[in-house]
C-alpha cells in the first residue's frame, strides 16, 4: 500500500493540509519548528495509532481544537482504501476503514505497514528491552496474520495472572493453587507460541540484516540472538514454579515473552560499548530494512518509510546508501531536512515530489 493522497486537520500547528504525495520519493523542507515533522507524525498515526514524539495524544492536539484528524487514501496493485482517524480532547479514537467506523486501531494499522528512522533511533539498541520487543513484534505483526491475537492473548493473561499474584495474601487458600494453575497453564500455552513466532522470524530477517551490514558497517561483525525471557535451560513452566514465591511477593510475573529481549553484539562486546552514536543508527538501519525486505519478500507489500531529520548523524555517502536501498524494494518515502544542502544527491532521482513548509502551511515545488 502507498499513500496517494493525504489529509491532515487541527494537527500540532498544521491546521488544513492536504498533499498528494509522489508513490515513490517525497522530500520535505523546512525550518525548524515549521511543522516537517509533524507531517510525517501524522502519517504515522495511521500506522502505528500513536506518536513519536510524545505519550499524550492530546499534545499534538492544536490549541483550541476538540479534536484532530487524519485521511488518507491508500492503494495497490490490488485497489484503493480509504483510511482515517481522529482523537479529541478527551480521549475519544475513531477510525474508518473504507466508512466502516470503530475504536478498533488494529483495524487501521494493519492496512499500511509504516516504519519511521529518527535522530533518536538508536534507542533501539540503547534503549529498554520494550523497544526491542517491539520492533520484533512490528515484523510478525504485518507478517504473521494470527500473531496479533495471540499476541492479545498472552497480555490478556498476563494481565490476569497479575491479578491473581496481587490478591494471594488474602485470598482464600483452598481457592488459590487451583486458580494459579489454571493461568499459570494458559501463560505457558500462549508464552511458548510467542517465544517460537518472534524466534522463528529473528532467524527469518537474519539473512537480510547480515546482508545489509555489508553495506553499512562493514568494519563490525555482529552477533545478534533472542533471549527469550527466562533462563535457557529450563521450560517456561519450571521457570514460572521457581520464581512463584518471589512473584506472589512482588505482585508481578518475572518470567516469560513479556521479559524477552535482543542480545546485540560485536565480537562477544555489546554494541552500544563499542558504536559511536552514527554507527548505532546505522545498525538500526540495516534492522529496520531487513524488515521491510522480509516484509516484501513474504507478502509482496510495500512500506512507507519516514525519515525524519536525515541529515542527522549520518554522513552524506550513508544517508544516499540507505536512501537507495529502501527505494530498490518499493518503498514509498517521506525525507524531511531542513535544506537541500543536506541531500546534494537529490538530482539523480527522477520519480520524487518536493514539499517546503513553513508556518504550518505546505506547498509543493515544481
Amino acid at each position: 500500500m502507498k499513500l496517494d493522497t493525504v489529509q491532515i486537520h487541527q494537527f500540532r500547528n498544521l491546521a488544513n493540509v492536504e498533499i498528494s504525495p509522489s508513490d515513490s520519493l517525497n522530500f520535505i523542507f523546512g525550518k525548524n519548528g515549521s511543522g516537517k515533522s509533524s507531517l510525517l507524525e501524522a502519517i504515522h498515526y495511521l500506522g502505528f495509532g500513536r506518536s513519536f514524539r510524545t505519550s499524550k495524544h492530546k499534545n499534538v492536539i492544536q490549541y483550541d481544537a476538540q479534536k484532530f484528524s487524519i485521511f488518507a487514501l491508500s492503494s495497490d496493485e490490488k485497489g484503493s482504501v480509504k483510511l482515517g482517524m481522529s482523537r479529541s480532547t478527551s480521549d475519544e479514537l475513531v477510525v474508518s476503514v473504507n466508512g466502516n467506523k470503530s475504536n478498533r486501531m488494529s483495524e487501521l494499522v494493519s492496512q499500511l505497514p509504516i516504519q519511521i528512522f529518527t535522530p533518536q533511533s538508536s534507542e533501539l539498541v540503547l534503549g529498554s528491552p520494550s523497544l526491542r520487543r517491539r520492533f520484533l513484534d512490528w515484523g510478525l505483526f504485518h507478517v504473521e496474520q494470527s500473531f496479533g491475537q495471540s499476541s492479545q492473548n498472552y497480555q490478556k493473561i498476563l494481565k490476569q495472572k497479575n491479578a491473581l499474584l496481587r490478591k494471594s495474601s488474602y485470598m482464600p487458600a483452598s481457592d488459590y493453587p487451583q486458580q494459579m494453575a489454571f493461568w499459570d497453564k494458559q501463560i505457558v500455552k500462549e508464552g511458548e507460541m510467542l517465544t517460537k513466532q518472534r524466534k522463528a522470524y529473528l532467524e527469518a530477517i537474519l539473512e537480510h540484516i547480515n546482508s545489509n551490514l555489508v553495506h553499512f558497517l562493514p568494519e563490525f561483525s555482529v552477533e545478534i540472538s533472542y533471549h527469550r525471557g527466562w533462563e535457557k535451560e529450563a521450560t517456561l513452566e519450571e521457570a514460572i514454579l521457581k520464581k512463584s514465591e518471589k512473584d506472589i511477593k512482588n505482585g508481578y510475573l518475572s518470567v516469560g515473552p513479556h521479559k524477552a529481549d535482543l542480545r546485540i553484539r560485536t565480537n562477544g562486546v555489546d554494541v552500544a560499548e563499542v558504536l559511536s552514536r552514527g554507527q548505532l543508527r546505522m545498525l538500526v538501519a540495516a534492522l529496520q530494512l531487513a524488515q521491510i525486505q522480509f516484509l516484501k519478500e513474504r507478502t509482496n507489500k510495500s512500506t512507507v518509510f519516514l525519515l525524519d531529520d536525515v541529515g542527522a548523524e549520518l554522513d552524506e555517502t550513508k544517508r544516499e546508501l540507505f536512501i537507495d536501498k529502501l527505494l530498490e524494494i518499493n518503498s514509498q518515502l517521506f525525507i524531511s531536512a531542513i535544506e537541500k544542502s543536506q541531500l546534494p544527491f537529490i538530482n539523480k532521482y527522477k520519480n520524487k515530489k518536493m514539499f517546503h513548509v513553513e508556518h504550518g502551511r505546505m506547498r509543493e515545488e515544481s
